[in-house]
């Protein structure tokens, strides 16, 4: 079943207007904007991958044509429709190559499949970097000229934004900033990129469920010993549960987790020179909303504060995202702008 919801009235928006779609392995979700970024619609439909990649396109376009019907209106009033996608890709050529979480795409032109289904033309993206786009546009980013944001999530994605543009590289793999290496030691953590060292093998929600079962394994004491003792599994959402009770092992975790990703956002901000960074995704401990994601943003800026040059550390921005879930869809539509307009 498809979610709508209304965000402002079609008499109140700013043409012209752009569609976002953002592909996930269960979930597509698909979003009309306006010229300012402003969302009309937002809809939610199953990806049902195991159909394969051109059901799955035919399932974006159509979804991009009802939500245009249901904002009331043409085709011919909608400037671009954006989309992003997960895993490795082929930027300028439109091609999905490897994407972890949808067996079976692989090597697909989903960019021109999609364009084909909805009749309109799309502009691609590696969805980590629609969603910073759509921070940098009207979310947490908007007073920034570049911006770095982390998705930090089973893995950590990113995305650069300098000058108004998305940093995707000569070879469509920039700003996988979670694949910064932060640990040279010989016997480095290994990331689930099969490589060791980098920032995702120590921060992402599998690295941190490893390094829970590792501390439990050892003889540490944790009221996690009797949730999985009953049948639970570990995840950050329990680690954060634990953590807001007082549990000394969960709360050691997450702070761990902050400290390693202050040592990866010091590498970027050194290299990038960013006005800001942001923090969003599923595993930000509650954000702004809750004290634990409020501890955990302070000591993400305590790393910082130590490594980073006095003028950096002065200056940059740290902070969570705002957009949520919506992110990706309103960033992807901010490209297609973006295209629009140039």
């Amino acid at each position: 079943m498809s979610e709508t919801r209304q965000v402002i009235n079609r008499e109140d928006a700013e043409p012209p207007f752009f569609v976002g779609v953002d592909l996930g392995g269960t979930n597509i979700k698909v979003g009309v904007v306006d010229d300012r970024g402003r969302s009309l619609v937002r809809r939610s439909v199953p990806t049902h991958s195991h159909l394969g990649p051109e059901d799955g396109a035919r399932r974006m376009g159509e979804a991009v044509l009802d939500a245009i019907a249901e904002v009331g209106v043409e085709p011919a009033d909608v400037g671009r429709v954006g989309l992003g996608t997960p895993g490795t890709m082929d930027i300028p050529a439109g091609m999905m190559l490897e994407p972890h979480n949808l067996p079976g795409w692989e090597n697909f032109p989903v960019r021109d499949r999609v364009s084909h289904h909805c009749r309109l033309p799309v502009s691609y993206a590696n969805d980590a970097g629609a969603a910073a786009f759509g921070e940098f546009w009207v979310g947490s980013g908007e007073a920034f000229d570049s911006m770095v944001m982390l998705t930090l999530g089973t893995g950590i994605g990113g995305g650069i934004i300098v000058d108004g543009r998305s940093i995707d590289g000569e070879h469509s793999h920039g700003a996988e900033c979670g694949h910064v290496i932060i640990d040279m030691r010989p016997d480095a953590r290994v990331c689930p990129c099969g490589q060791p060292g980098h920032l995702e093998g120590y921060a992402g929600a599998v690295a941190i469920i490893s390094r829970t079962e590792e501390a439990l394994a050892a003889g540490r004491k944790s009221q996690l010993n009797d949730r999985v003792a009953a049948g639970e599994q570990i995840t950050p959402l329990l680690l954060n549960e634990l953590a807001e009770q007082g549990d000394e092992l969960s709360l050691e975790i997450i702070m761990q987790t902050a400290e390693y990703l202050g040592v990866g956002i010091v590498t970027l901000m050194h290299t990038i020179d960013p006005d800001g960074v942001v923090l969003g995704g599923a595993m930000t401990f509650g954000g702004h909303e809750t004290n634990l994601g409020r501890r955990f943003l302070a000591r993400v800026k305590q790393e910082v504060q130590q490594r980073a040059f006095p003028v950096l550390r002065d200056t940059t921005v740290i902070d969570f995202a705002r957009l949520g879930g919506d992110a990706g869809y309103i960033g992807a539509a901010g490209i297609a702008r973006s295209d629009y307009h140039r």
